[in-house]
C-alpha cells in the first residue's frame, strides 16, 4: 500500500486526525506525529514552520519513506509545501485543508488575539481545558510561541509566488465553505501559482477539524493519492 502522512495544525496534535486516520487504513500505510511543542513532544529551541518543514523530513528518513503522500491541516499544509519549496524529491502528491497562505503584520496581529492564555481561560475555559488535557502544563507557552511565529510569518510569508511556481507536486487544496479564518480568495490565489493542482470545498464544514466528516474527507484523499 501507498504511505501517507498526516499533519496536524497550530495548537493541534496528531490525536485530531485520528478518526481520518482509521477512514484511511483500509487503502493506506497511515502515519501520524506532532510536530514539536504539541501533545506530548517536547519543545525545540527553534519554533517555527522551517523547524517544523525538518521535523517532517527527519521522520520521512527514519522511517525510509519513499515519497509519502501528504495530508496538511492547516498549519500542516503550510510545512508540507515548504518543504517542497526546499526538497524536490522527498514528497509525493499533497493534500491542504484549510491552510492560511495570507500573511502580513496586520494580519498576524489579529490572529494572534485569538491566542491570549488569559482571555481564553475567562472567556472559553472548556476550550482552554481541552488546550491543557493535549498539551499538558505547556499550553499557555504553546499558545505564546505560535503567536510569535505567526508575527513572523506576518513580517515574512515564507510561501512567495515564485516558490509556489516552483513546486512540482501534485497538490490539492481544500476548504471548508464555512472557514472563517481562511479565505477563498487567498486560496485560490495559491492555485493560480501552482503548476499540478485541482482544489475541492468541503460542504457544512468550518476551520476547526472537529467539524471536518471524516469519512467525506479520506474519500476526497483516497482519489487525490
Amino acid at each position: 500500500m501507498k504511505d501517507i502522512i498526516l499533519l496536524h495544525g497550530a495548537i493541534g496534535s496528531s490525536e485530531q486526525l485520528i478518526p481520518l486516520a482509521n477512514n484511511l487504513q483500509d487503502n493506506f500505510n497511515v502515519y501520524r506525529f506532532s510536530f514539536s511543542g504539541h501533545g506530548n513532544t517536547p519543545f525545540k529551541n527553534d519554533f517555527s514552520i522551517q523547524q517544523f518543514a525538518k521535523e517532517l523530513k527527519n521522520f520521512i528518513l527514519e522511517n525510509k519513506l519513499q515519497q509519502p503522500s501528504i495530508f496538511g491541516y492547516s498549519m500542516g499544509g503550510y510545512v508540507a509545501l515548504y518543504l517542497a519549496t526546499t526538497e524536490n524529491n522527498i514528497l509525493g502528491n499533497i493534500v491542504t485543508l484549510g491552510t492560511k497562505f495570507n500573511w502580513s503584520k496586520e494580519i498576524a496581529e489579529k490572529e494572534i488575539l485569538q491566542l491570549n492564555p488569559k482571555t481564553i481561560s475567562e472567556k472559553v475555559p472548556k476550550f482552554a481545558e481541552a488546550l491543557k488535557q493535549m498539551h499538558g502544563n505547556a499550553w499557555e507557552v504553546l499558545l505564546k510561541r505560535t503567536a510569535e511565529m505567526m508575527l513572523s510569518l506576518g513580517e515574512n510569508n515564507l510561501l512567495s509566488d515564485k516558490l509556489l511556481s516552483a513546486i512540482e507536486n501534485k497538490v490539492l487544496l481544500g476548504l471548508a465553505d464555512k472557514d472563517a479564518m481562511v479565505s477563498l480568495d487567498e486560496t485560490t490565489h495559491v492555485y493560480k501559482q501552482l503548476k499540478n493542482v485541482n482544489r475541492f470545498i468541503l460542504p457544512y464544514a468550518k476551520h476547526p477539524i472537529e467539524t471536518i466528516d471524516a469519512f467525506l474527507l479520506a474519500e476526497i484523499i483516497k482519489r487525490a493519492c
